[in-house]
């Protein structure tokens, strides 16, 4: 079939008052009209639009289903920036052990200060090279005191990895522990987690897509992320007893639910006697969220990493 040829866009600019107006037009109650101007004005009416489909009877003519109004999406969309934020506290925490361990392990295993400086010690010559010049531009680039009085000392290429691990991103964090070559370096630092190093890799790998739409302002509690991390099969019982297993074609797999699991039992493992777990259960019911957009089993709050 030939592709449909394109057309120009005529669609002129609307104020705020006329992208009300055509709320209204398709049936979402607006019972402040100036507070909801107010509103578009800061959040771009095409930002939450995205809120508004899930509220939509018709994604054809975007008429809203009876009864709908704007505090119900604005609502979900304030939900969503909570969330994002509550994420990101987590990812942090998990982020700042990874490097941690990470650089321990390596160090250690290889009775060097400066694993990062042996190719041999990663599987993917192709990943190791970008890897290591991002890491180099970085150091290069960096204005942190330590890596200045590191680079001004010593000879070697690069500072000691316990400290260029500082510089990591979570993608770039993901990146080099994936390309370890030895898998009994990857176990060791997952062991840390009490989890096997495929499920440790998967979960960093999809960590990092989680953390750049978190960082990056997108839409996060409903979204279908492309790529899902792997499930345990043996493991913790407060893990493995809380995960959503369903067959690889259901489109709840594709949603937040695992991910929130998985990143609650690494805060327990992280942070004992941390409130991240509860502060995630609070949000969801001072927002009254239907968590089954979110790939929630019904009965997520009787599973043990929620008690």
């Amino acid at each position: 079939m030939a592709p449909r040829s394109k057309v120009p866009f005529t669609k002129p600019p609307k104020s705020f008052a006329e992208q009300v107006q055509k709320l209204q037009d398709h049936g979402l109650h607006v019972p402040d009209s100036a507070s909801a101007e107010f509103y578009l004005s800061q959040l771009n009416y095409y930002r939450f639009a995205a809120y508004c489909l899930p509220f939509e009877q018709d994604h054809e003519t975007h008429q809203f289903i009876a009864g709908t109004s704007f505090d119900d999406v604005l609502n979900v969309y304030i939900f969503d920036r909570e969330l994002r934020l509550l994420l990101l506290d987590a990812i942090e925490r998990i982020e700042v052990s990874l490097r941690t361990q990470m650089a321990y392990h390596l160090s250690h295993n290889h009775a060097t200060a400066h694993p990062h400086l042996k190719p041999e010690i990663f599987f993917n010559p192709v990943i190791y090279g970008g890897s290591i010049s991002k890491l180099s531009n970085d150091v290069r680039n960096s204005k942190e005191d330590f890596i200045k009085h590191l680079t001004r000392k010593y000879e070697e290429l690069l500072p000691p990895i316990w400290a260029v691990v500082e510089l990591m991103t979570m993608g770039q964090l993901s990146k080099w522990f994936s390309n370890i070559n030895a898998r009994s370096d990857r176990q060791a630092i997952s062991r840390v987690y009490g989890v096997d190093e495929k499920i440790m890799t998967s979960y960093c790998e999809h960590l990092s897509l989680v953390r750049n739409h978190a960082a990056h302002h997108a839409r996060l509690w409903n979204r279908d992320f492309t790529k899902t991390m792997m499930l345990p099969r043996r493991g913790p019982t407060d893990l493995t007893a809380s995960l959503q297993v369903l067959p690889d074609t259901d489109r709840r797999l594709r949603k937040l639910y695992n991910t929130l699991v998985m990143t609650g039992y690494l805060m327990d493992v992280i942070n004992p006697g941390h409130h991240w777990k509860q502060r995630l259960k609070d949000l969801i019911d001072s927002h009254n969220i239907d968590v089954n957009k979110m790939g929630f089993p019904a009965d997520w709050k009787t599973k043990p990493i929620w008690l």
